[in-house]
């Protein structure tokens, strides 16, 4: 055989460009390995009223010598899809799992992407029946929102529900989740990877986002409370922004928020101020503290204003 260096040369140019086209579409929908085998796509700051495009929550995978745990997986069965396809980059290995830590429409509708792996769903025991109670509106919402990119999202129910803690083994690695009762919704999950130490804790933990509430607020400072016992927490992803190493004080911040704007409300009230009076007011000391917080505020009044007028 003759050495052929021009044929070997637009081999290895071929090889490079291939590579590089990979890259490329794995850039086109970013991963951080925030850890060994814990990777995270995190989602843009938009709000649902305002440029919308199901891709507003971080949502992600964690793999095991057996298989793969995903965490949340977008607004849409296109997100999904994207996920599925990058993670399909990094391993072949079985999805074994995956788990929703609530019912938002952000962290459930790429559920479908999935159904072909045929892996376990896991949700909060309450889960499936808010999913059925919700399943109109969530559908009719993201079909006005995104239109074409919605089409084949569906509502797909946990086949396992965790009614207080739960364990996953995907090899060599198991994963603590922990139910917890009513707070940012009725239906909040969290997952703590042993293996590096790292929480999930959905949308318990908002960082730079304005936290919105969906459940209630006292029982989410509990669970916050209740999140500042956690020991051994090397880092923390939370369901809006930046994974945190500083778990402690993500919390203190976000528990800051909204024990000003549960004061704020009660005051309001007490002094006979309208809830449309309220809007412009309670917590606005917040303000810059918080990314989308005049929107995402004024929705978290709403929804306190006529609970709070009935203690």
């Amino acid at each position: 055989m003759h050495f052929k260096p021009a044929y070997y040369y637009k081999l290895l140019v071929s090889l490079v460009f291939l590579l590089a086209a990979a890259s490329v579409v794995a850039a086109d929908f970013s991963l951080e390995q925030v850890a060994n085998g814990v990777y995270v796509h995190y989602g843009v700051h938009e709000d649902l009223d305002d440029g919308y495009h199901g891709d507003i929550s971080n949502i992600g995978f964690i793999i095991g010598s057996k298989g793969v745990a995903v965490i949340d997986s977008g607004g849409s069965l296109k997100t999904g899809q994207r996920l599925r396809a990058a993670l399909r980059e990094i391993t072949a290995l079985p999805i074994l799992y995956v788990i929703n830590t609530h019912i938002h429409p952000d962290h459930i509708f790429g559920n479908a992407a999935f159904l072909a792996d045929q892996p376990q769903f896991i949700g909060h025991e309450k889960l499936a029946n808010a999913m059925e109670l919700r399943k109109p509106a969530y559908l009719k919402q993201g079909q006005q929102l995104l239109h074409d990119d919605f089409v084949g999202s569906d509502i797909i129910k946990p086949t396992v529900s965790v009614a207080q803690s739960l364990v996953l083994d995907l090899g060599q690695r198991k994963l603590l989740l922990q139910a917890y009762p009513n707070a940012h919704t009725n239906t909040d999950l969290t997952v703590f990877d042993e293996t590096s130490a790292t929480l999930w804790t959905g949308d318990l933990l908002f960082i730079e986002r304005t936290p919105s509430l969906d459940g209630d607020i006292k029982g989410w400072l509990k669970a916050l409370d209740q999140l500042q016992q956690l020991k051994n927490i090397k880092q923390a992803v939370p369901g809006h922004g930046p994974v945190t190493r500083d778990f402690s004080s993500a919390l203190n911040h976000e528990a800051r928020y909204l024990n000003l704007l549960l004061e704020d409300i009660r005051a309001a009230i007490k002094q006979g101020k309208t809830m449309e009076q309220t809007m412009d007011s309670a917590a606005q000391a917040e303000s810059g503290n918080w990314q989308l917080f005049n929107a995402v505020n004024r929705r978290n009044i709403n929804l306190l204003y006529p609970a709070l007028e009935w203690e």
